[in-house]
């Protein structure tokens, strides 16, 4: 970075003039950024009904673990359309190499949320061993999306709305 804050690197100073505002909000709020705590917060509950499942085989972890599966995938597909729209249709978002790599996580972490999902329904018992390997990659997998998604928010100020001081 030069003196004044700019990067020294053309490429970079590019893009860095490309408005990284989000497109798709209510009232000045990304939407993407409200509705990714759904998926996040249900892939964790499905990955902890399965240790309780794990640990005390009581059949009630099963039916939570189905249902929050499920729900982590339904409320995936949301936030990833929201997401992907944002990608599409915001210049300043499409040039940053952490918007594809968090894409890529994300659409990868949707994929395993179904899979989960779908095992659940058609094998219940199928949940030890691998119902919780998925839940563990579906864990793994969230924290590399929501790595690349803070990165995009902390670091390019994707989606930030910054107004000058009073």
């Amino acid at each position: 970075m030069g003196e004044d804050d700019t990067p020294d690197n053309p490429v970079d100073q590019k893009i860095a003039t490309k408005d990284v505002s989000s497109t798709v909000a209510v009232a000045g709020h990304p939407v993407h950024a409200m509705s990714v705590h759904f998926p996040i917060a249900l892939t964790i509950v499905t990955l902890g009904a399965d240790v309780f499942y794990w640990w005390s085989a009581d059949p009630f972890w099963l039916r939570v673990g189905l249902w929050s599966a499920g729900f982590a995938f339904a409320t995936g597909i949301g936030a990833g359309l929201v997401g992907t729209a944002e990608l599409l249709l915001v210049p300043g978002i499409r040039a940053r190499v952490a918007s594809w790599a968090h894409a890529v996580a994300a659409m990868m972490l949707i994929s395993v949320a179904g899979l989960n999902w779908g095992l659940r329904l058609q094998m219940p018992d199928a949940v030890l061993p691998h119902g919780l390997l998925l839940s563990l990659l579906a864990a793994f997998l969230t924290g590399l999306a929501g790595w690349h998604g803070g990165k995009l928010i902390f670091h390019h100020g994707v989606g930030l709305m910054v107004s000058a001081r009073d």
